[in-house]
Formats: C-alpha cells, structure tokens, sequence
C-alpha cells in the first residue's frame, strides 16, 4: 500500500489549500482513509476521517466549519478542503489508511496501518 500526499504550501491567514492523498495497492472501498497533523514540539493529531466502507466522516472540532474531506473512489483519492487557515493550522500533514467501518473512537494514530510521507502546510502572513 502506498499513499502519496500532495498540495502543502504557504498560505496567508484566511487562505485556502485542498490537500490530495492518492492510495494505491489498498482496497479503496474497504478502508476509511483520514489526515493528521503534527506540528513541531507536539504530537501527531486527527485532523478528519472519511470512511468508504460507511460513508462515514469524522472531523475533530478545531477543523469544523472550516476544512472539508470528501473523497473520489474511481481515483482513489482522498482531499481535504481547508479554508480559512490559521497560523495554529501550520503543521506537516499526513494522510493515513486503515480499516473502513468503525467508530471515530477507533482512528487514532495507533489503529491506522499506512502513512503517506506528509505535505507542510505553512500558514502566516
């Protein structure tokens, strides 16, 4: 299983970016597929998970109103819309795979079997 993230860059506060995570070698429609963040000094965090298994999608309240992940199976692929950046949203982001159909309970960093290698989002003016 391989997931290539992509779509990092620098972005003023208010700004946007849409994150890719294309999978490959997983059974797509089987998997819930999420991003994390870690920014530097603190530990890896859930940013959003979408689970293809149930349709399911998980968002953790500090992204809430403001990022969107949604994901196109025929490309195996899963975006996050971020919007209205903030200079605490700046961290490597990761996307990660795991098995679909759980609670969000379930998707911590432990529970997820594949990591892509990450993509920097940089927010400041």
């Amino acid at each position: 299983v391989q997931l290539q993230a992509s779509g990092g860059g620098l972005v003023q506060p208010g700004g946007s970016l849409r994150l890719s995570c294309v999978a490959s070698g997983l059974g797509f429609d089987a998997a819930a597929i999420g991003w994390f963040r870690q920014a530097p000094g603190r530990e890896r965090e859930r940013v959003s998970i979408i689970s293809a298994t149930d349709g399911a999608i998980y968002y953790e309240d500090f992204v809430k109103g403001r990022f969107t992940i949604s994901s196109d199976s025929a490309k195996k692929t899963v975006y996050l819309q971020m919007n209205n950046l903030k200079p605490e949203d700046t961290a490597i982001y990761y996307c990660a795979a795991g098995p679909g159909g759980y609670s969000s309970s379930f998707y911590s960093v432990a529970n997820m079997w594949w990591w892509g290698q990450g993509t920097l989002v940089t927010v400041s003016s």
